[in-house]
């Protein structure tokens, strides 16, 4: 596709050159257009402007509303308190002069309390501030007496002998907030005592404050520290921060009146039309764009289209994986640069093509069709296959080929997309690897064989001499002419014998070290361990090392080289006949067991040596790593290798009675 703006010079040219070409009608319509959109941008403004206004405006009313509400509650507060203070005032001057005074206490105090639910608690108190009488309890209202002038009661009292009411500053009791108003008792003149209101705070707003206050406002009264004394609030509505306070004197000292706005719903009416005038605005706004939007959809949708091609094509041509895709006939729809260069054929070349495909290789021919219609029935395998194929020149490559499903976008499956390596230089490194660690094991097993060179000397040295010593006697017989045919035949057969034992040895010792490939044979690991003794007993008889073999009656065969686990063993033998040269005579035993387990054989070879510490431990496989001044350090890396060769593990273990015991586990039906 063509980029969407031009990338020379020239072309800009050209792109200027039909805009001045353009129809006079196209471009009056883009000039129609934008003064449209113009308008109608000013028109939203004008709308945003006028709903502001029209905001700002309520707020303020809703505002004077409030400070008039307010002052009328305040009002309405402080004359209720005055009023309640004449009737104490009244009580004070009829007690002053009632003969029948707890009586008329009574009586009164009750109707009060009755009439006025705000005041909690009324008290009459004589001129050392003890509690004479009181309605509904006649206990103080704050802890006990405490020096004068000290208490806050005591200092009210002493106020209230001026000669008016005295209210005190609000507190806390019982967890409700309250304030106290004292009024004295005087009797021709003298002070004879003090009448003591308790108000409620919470009470004063619950009387006072009407329900129709409540629905509009939260009303909270603070002290001069702000905090919360008493409130009277609808709690599903949310305040707004417009607010208004004022101090309720009496009783004064600090104590505010504190109402805060709910937020309205608005003017449903003044909301509807702005709502409608803003929706056709948007409608006539919408159709002046709905054209220029839909363009601007689809120049955007192929820009989109445009750059996820060019981003795709330039992640597959950067692959090294070649791709292929084919529908569910088989014909190739897709190649990618990476599989034409492995391939060596054009795209034009592959492009709907049909099975055979030309880089299919004709001696693989029947193998491949296999694979293709496997892969087109849905059984590919996940982890993929190996297959041979062949380029246009003719030269053959190994390949690792992944399909999976090629789904569309309305998620139907259209083909195959097959991701294909190229894996003919790995096969080749891990033949060569193969080859190394063969020609390694080869070298070990010589080199075992040298280490053993004295003791093989020693064990064909005895039949050797016997046969020499047979033959002389056969000599001297006939050298003395005192013989019979019985004797020659017995002794004749007695050098036979060891002659076969003498050739045994030599036919063993050549099968151990000759170089050849691997063997899959069935085994039984009982002669293999018995064999794996015979070479290395003489070794372990110089050194004074004891040799046991404990092997189960019933035992399976498996399939498996021989020889080479006769390596294994010997190496891992020989390691516990060195470890256990320092150890006294009475602890030199090697043990060799063989069980199953499950569904495997397990071979256990165990030492009495010193043991091998955890840090060694966790490198005694490691290539070139030996415990040993002159070792390799490839002796155990070989021996794992064999064993992992076999589909099995080996590991070392620590022995509880002193030693390792290295264990090798061999499965007995290997897939």
């Amino acid at each position: 596709m063509r980029a969407l703006s031009p990338p020379y010079p020239h072309q800009h040219q050209h792109q200027h050159q039909r805009e001045r070409r353009r129809p006079a009608s196209l471009r009056w319509s883009n000039w129609y257009l934008s003064i449209l959109k113009v308008a109608v941008g000013l028109l939203l403004v004008l709308l945003i402007t006028l709903l502001w206004l029209l905001h700002r405006n309520e707020i303020d009313e809703q505002r004077s509303t409030l400070i008039a509400d307010v002052l009328w509650l305040e009002q309405n507060i402080r004359f209720h308190i005055e009023g309640n203070s004449e009737q104490l005032q009244q009580l004070a001057l009829d007690l002053s002069r009632a003969r029948r005074q707890g009586e008329l206490f009574d009586l009164r105090a009750r109707h009060i309390l009755k009439n006025n639910p705000e005041i909690r608690q009324l008290l009459w108190l004589d001129t050392a501030a003890r509690a004479v009488q009181g309605m509904p309890t006649a206990s103080l209202p704050r802890p006990g007496p405490e020096a004068l002038g000290e208490n806050p009661v005591n200092r009210s009292i002493e106020l209230t002998r001026l000669g008016k009411p005295i209210y005190s500053d609000a507190y806390r009791a019982a967890e409700a907030a309250q304030f106290d108003v004292y009024v004295p008792i005087f009797d021709g003149g003298r002070y004879r005592g003090t009448l003591l209101g308790v108000y409620s705070l919470n009470g004063l707003l619950k009387q006072h404050v009407p329900w129709w206050f409540a629905e509009k406002y939260q009303v909270r009264i603070v002290d001069g520290n702000g905090t919360l004394l008493a409130s009277k609030s609808k709690v599903d509505a949310s305040p707004t921060t417009l607010s208004y306070p004022v101090s309720i004197d009496p009783p004064g000292y600090g104590i505010v009146l504190q109402v805060t706005a709910y937020r309205g719903s608005g003017n449903l009416a003044q909301t509807l039309i702005a709502t409608l005038i803003v929706v056709l605005a948007a409608a006539v706004f919408w159709s002046l764009w709905a054209v220029r939007g839909l363009i601007q959809r689809r120049l955007s949708a192929e820009q989109a289209l445009r750059s996820e091609y060019a981003f795709r094509k330039a992640m597959e041509d950067s692959l090294m994986v070649g791709m292929r895709a084919r529908d569910l006939d088989g014909r190739v729809t897709y190649v990618n640069p990476a599989f034409l260069q492995m391939v060596g054929f054009r795209a034009d070349e592959l492009i709907g093509k049909e099975p055979p495909m030309p880089y299919w290789a004709p001696e693989e021919m029947e193998k491949t069709l296999l694979l293709h219609n496997k892969v087109l029935e849905g059984n590919a395998p996940h982890e993929g296959f190996e297959i041979r194929l062949m380029r246009k020149d003719g030269t053959r490559f190994d390949a690792l080929v992944y399909e999976a499903p090629l789904i569309d976008a309305d998620g139907r499956q259209t083909g195959w997309m097959g991701s294909i390596i190229d894996v003919t230089a790995r096969k080749h490194a891990e033949e060569l690897a193969r080859q190394q660690q063969e020609k390694l094991q080869v070298t070990a097993r010589l080199v075992t064989m040298g280490e053993m060179a004295s003791t093989l000397a020693h064990e064909l040295n005895q039949p050797l001499a016997a046969i020499t010593s047979y033959n002389a006697g056969c000599l001297n017989k006939l050298e003395s002419g005192n013989f019979n045919a019985g004797q020659f035949k017995e002794a004749l057969g007695k050098l036979a014998v060891q002659a076969q034992r003498a050739g045994h040895i030599i036919r063993r010792v050549h099968d151990f070290v000759r170089k050849s490939e691997p063997k899959l044979a069935p085994c039984d690991l009982a002669e293999v361990i018995d064999d794996s003794i015979g070479f290395i007993e003489g070794a372990a008889k110089s050194r004074g090392v004891r040799i046991v073999r404990e092997i189960q009656g019933m035992r399976p065969e498996l399939m498996a080289d021989q020889v080479m686990l006769e390596q294994v063993l010997l190496n891992l033998m020989r390691n516990g006949i060195e470890a256990m040269s320092d150890v006294p005579a009475d602890r030199r035993r090697l043990t060799i067991k063989l069980s199953q387990t499950d569904n495997q054989m397990e071979v256990r070879v165990v030492d009495r040596g010193p043991g091998i510490s955890p840090e060694v431990a966790e490198k005694l496989f490691t290539p070139l790593f030996s415990t040993k001044a002159d070792g390799m350090g490839m002796g155990l890396n070989i021996c794992r290798s064999i064993i992992e060769f076999h589909h099995g593990r080996l590991w070392v273990e620590a022995n509880p009675e002193g030693g390792s015991i290295f264990v090798i586990t061999l499965p007995i039906d290997r897939q």
